[in-house]
């Protein structure tokens, strides 16, 4: 009713609303209740102040008619005033609200709109609550939105907003609207030719060498036009929105949009200019200090301002000096602000701080000019103290100094093989990817020690380790410090064997082959170890882990110590899989006897991928190795490839090589080698060669291994060929033995991929599709790189699957044919029951686990009063409609499960009108329901006699 008598009277009302927005402010966080915010600027040409107009917070409840307001002076000229309404309302739950206002009716005149004396003045914000995201407002605008401009000069504004939460902000040219989700009518925006009648619109900005333009910049917020046309005043609209990273992805949170009006006129006045510092980076604690210069073309008197929410800051809160008086000479010299900071470790943010200097001359009219200066603040780097190592346990104990900034939430500590010498950039914070290093923890700010085991595993012999720490800040602030300085272990003692090559000799589905080397334990203890020694040669699966763990040779030391020990490894599937292996030690315990000593650590083969694009194929590559593969003394690793379908290792050549420090584990194939495009209907084979170091100078370097050989095509279009599956189906005989409760449900599949013609035998991973009942709409369910899958987690068994094939350029193939597992389903009804009270058979019921076992021989029941034969269990069953009758045929008991109603039905002998029944024999017809992958084959009847015996 209030928005209807809000509409009716639109045109008895006169006209006053310029601009405004609404802003959120969360009391504390945990609450889900805000201050919300309006502020409008009003034309004091009339009478009508703001007010009666609806608010509404988004989410259901009641709007509220905002009472009428006085107006606040502003010094933002003439015919301009402020006036603000704040309320609080606290929010059910989760979710995103949208908190609008809409009152009657924009200021008259607003060139840029049709009517706008009789057009509604409308403000909208966002805010998202959400536990996944934590504590959040709206982003807040510190410059007023009314200005002034003048035909022909280039025209900037700055609204000074940032974010109380340390929230990215990103900027938005919207249209401003007259309702939710209705736009003002006739708008057009500033820079149209329609404002330009009688200049020559393509010379019409400001240095009169081209059209005007209008934009908003995404980053800064400044909004720019140049230059401005005909006088008037003009609408635009804004919208600032909030982005916060969780997790390392960004999100969305919230916007407010603020209306806004451009009031141009013509004048003889040029813009004054100001001259501030260069964006700078600080560490926290440093003291910033900068002076701030203000110009005038034709030498008007100046006020400088300064913006930001550091002059507001509770903690050590920057200050800008001006004046007096407002206005000051720029002549002799430039008028001067004065601009000071001391930062200290609260200030720590991952964005930058924005300071919005605005420089007004006292011209006709006051011509402004906005400048943005950024300050970053980071967190100063942690300093260490000392690293040692465990011999005995392969640990290493680091110590650090306790941080200096307190606020920071977690010390994080990065590790890698080998030395890699770095002094980061000004500015530069975090760990670069480039280094190598890995995050292998990250301690509490309070901690300064860490001991490094290797998740229990220990560091790997014949490495040397080397470390840093970052320092980070908690969200959604956020922040972190510049990286510490490297601190090295000396190489771990190499008391088991060290694995120096893992490298694919030849690849193929069938006939692959892999070369294993190691160094012989060359700093074991020889008089508690006495040579000669074996070696155990295992392989498992996968990058890591032990999938498939099989002995796959022994081999005898050889004669000369500091010989590399090989192995080489045949018949696999080097094309599809990666494999790792690890090598045993055994020594000599007695005058026959030996036993195992220790294991080296994993190493796997590396696996190089591809990807095709339009004349070009994508290549990357990687391995798990105890060992660094991008070091400064080797960065360069060899990209080979030949133009034969399925190439071997002869046909490759040497066409380029990648600095992996700068560029990473990746190159990129355009024909670079010989200058000729790459041709779509050739297949390219590739392969790739490592090169690593355990920076130990006692085991020689580099560490060479090659990849598997990998074939594709540019902008590969053929689908790959749809596999041929197999499920391992469930054996109902040996499932009837299992427990009536069983929940363990699980479906194994595995495929092999077919080379049929007319499809390719490109393939990069399968997708698995799944439905649990035959007829009804798949849904993709994973996708894998390997030809074996097991779905578990299951409710049943009853499912069917079909799996396509991707290949490299992301082409997916036909799906397979339809494959199933089914459930075991199963419902016997006893013929007997006696419902004497005695707490054993009382219900009539299928059987279950807690369903009595009648001994037909003495025609009793056994006391124990639980089956003993499971495979009458009662199994899969979804729903159950029992009617019994008696003798003449006459219902007697009826019973449906649902609800509280279990499908174990528990009839105790009583009629539906709750009357016992006599002893005798009555008949039943069941109607049940199971859970079974066919629907035709899901419904069943099941009709017998039961005797009730008291």
């Amino acid at each position: 009713m209030a928005v209807f008598s809000l509409l009716l009277f639109t045109e008895a009302r006169a006209t006053h609303l310029r601009a405004g927005e609404i802003t959120a402010v969360l009391l504390d966080c945990q609450s889900l209740t805000y201050r919300i915010t309006i502020r409008v600027y009003t034309d004091t040409s009339s009478e009508v102040k703001f007010g009666d107009g609806v608010l509404d917070f988004g989410d259901g409840s009641e709007p509220v008619i905002v009472p009428v307001q006085d107006n606040e002076p502003t010094n933002l000229g003439p015919g301009v005033a402020t006036a603000s309404f704040t309320i609080l309302h606290t929010y059910g739950g989760p979710g995103s609200y949208t908190i609008s206002y809409l009152e009657p009716n924009r200021n008259p005149g607003i060139i840029n709109m049709s009517n706008s004396v009789n057009t509604t003045f409308y403000l909208e914000s966002r805010i998202i609550i959400d536990p996944f995201f934590g504590c959040n407002n709206t982003p807040r605008l510190l410059i007023p939105p009314i200005d002034r401009g003048c035909t022909g000069v280039a025209f900037f504004h700055n609204a000074g907003a940032f974010d109380p939460d340390g929230d990215s902000i990103s900027f938005e040219l919207v249209v401003p609207r007259q309702n939710r989700g209705t736009d003002v009518n006739g708008y057009q925006f500033p820079a149209e030719p329609t404002f330009y009648t009688g200049l020559n619109f393509n010379t019409a900005n400001e240095a009169g060498n081209g059209p005007p333009s209008f934009s908003i910049d995404p980053v800064s917020g400044t909004i720019t036009w140049d230059a401005p046309g005909a006088q008037g005043e003009y609408q635009i609209a804004f919208r600032i929105k909030e982005w916060r990273r969780v997790f390392g992805q960004w999100f969305q949170i919230g916007y407010v949009t603020r209306d806004m009006q451009i009031i141009v006129e013509d004048c003889d006045n040029e813009r004054p200019d100001l001259i501030i510092p260069e964006d700078i980076c600080v560490e926290a604690g440093t003291l910033i200090e900068e002076t701030i210069f203000g110009i005038d073309p034709d030498n008007d008197n100046v006020k400088i301002e300064a913006f930001s929410e550091i002059f507001n800051l509770l903690d050590s809160p920057a200050e800008f000096a001006f004046g007096p008086p407002d206005f000051l000479p720029v002549t002799p010299n430039p008028a001067e602000g004065f601009f000071t900071w001391q930062t200290t470790c609260s200030h720590v943010k991952e964005q930058p701080y924005q300071v919005v200097f605005k420089i007004t001359d006292n011209g006709a009219p006051n011509l402004v000019t906005f400048k943005t200066w950024n300050i970053k603040v980071i967190g100063p780097r942690p300093e260490w103290v000392d690293a040692n190592v465990d011999l005995g346990t392969k640990t290493a104990t680091l110590e650090w100094e306790q941080y200096t900034c307190q606020n920071a939430e977690l010390i994080e500590v990065w590790r890698r093989v080998d030395s890699f010498l770095y002094d980061p950039e000004e500015c530069e914070t975090g760990m670069p990817d480039f280094l190598g290093y890995q995050m292998i923890s990250q301690r509490p700010i309070n901690e300064s020690v860490f001991i490094d085991s290797n998740n229990g595993q220990g560091l790997a012999p014949g490495a040397k380790y080397c470390y840093r720490l970052v320092a980070r800040f908690p969200s959604p602030r956020g922040g972190e410090s510049i990286i510490s300085e490297e601190i090295c272990l000396d190489p771990i003692l190499s008391d088991v064997p060290v694995i120096t090559h893992v490298t694919v000799d030849a690849t193929d589905t069938e006939a692959g082959v892999i070369t294993v080397s190691w160094r012989e334990p060359f700093e074991i203890d020889p008089g508690q170890f006495p040579p000669p020694y074996r070696y155990e040669v295992y392989r498992a699966d996968g990058f890591t882990g032990s999938t498939n763990l099989t002995l796959v040779g022994t081999i005898d030391q050889q004669i000369n110590p500091g010989d590399s020990l090989t192995f080489t490894d045949t018949g696999l599937n080097t094309e599809d899989l990666v494999y790792n292996y690890r090598i045993t030690l055994f020594a000599p315990t007695g005058a026959s006897g030996e036993s195992p000593v220790d294991t080296s650590v994993p190493a796997s083969s590396v696996r190089l991928e591809l990807t095709p694009f339009f004349q070009g194929i994508e290549l990357d590559w990687s391995a798990v190795v105890p060992w660094s593969n991008n070091t400064q003394e080797f960065p360069m690793h060899y990209i080979y490839r030949d133009r034969a379908n399925g190439g071997s290792p002869t046909d490759l050549v040497l066409i380029d090589s990648v600095d992996v420090n700068i560029d990473g584990f990746n190159y990129v194939d355009e024909g670079q080698f010989n200058g000729i495009p790459l041709n779509e209907e050739q297949e390219y084979c590739y392969r790739v060669l490592t090169f690593g170091t355990y920076g130990n100078p006692e085991i020689n370097a580099p560490q060479e291994n090659f990849s598997q050989i990998i074939c594709g095509r540019p902008n590969d279009t053929i689908p790959p060929c749809s596999p041929r599956v197999e499920i391992e189906l469930t054996d109902c005989e040996q499932f009837f033995a299992e427990a009536c409760n069983f929940t363990d449900f699980s479906n194994t599949l595995s495929w092999i991929r077919r080379e049929d013609d007319g499809c390719s035998d490109n393939v990069q991973s399968y997708n698995i599709y799944f439905t649990s009942r035959r007829g009804q709409e798949y849904e993709l369910i994973a996708n894998v790189p390997g030809t074996e899958f097991v779905h578990d987690n299951l409710s049943s068994f009853a499912g069917c699957y079909r799996i396509s094939a991707i290949n490299r350029s992301g082409i997916e193939g036909e799906l397979s044919e339809e494959i199933c597992n089914d459930n075991c389903p199963n419902f016997e009804l006893p013929n007997v029951f006696t419902p004497n009270g005695d707490d054993c058979n009382d219900v009539f019921g299928p059987y279950h686990d807690n369903t009595p076992a009648f001994d037909d021989e003495t025609g009793t029941f056994a006391r124990n009063c639980f089956t003993t034969d499971l495979s009458k269990c009662a199994r899969f069953v979804l729903s159950v409609r029992l009617v019994v009758v008696n003798r003449w045929g006459k219902p007697v008991f009826n019973y449906e499960s649902g609800g509280e109603n279990s499908i174990l039905i528990n009839w105790d002998g009583r009629s539906n009108e709750g009357v016992e029944l006599a002893t005798g024999t009555y008949f039943y017809h069941a109607e049940v329901i199971f859970d079974v992958v066919d629907p035709t084959k899901q419904k069943r009847d099941f009709k017998g006699w039961v005797e009730i015996k008291r």
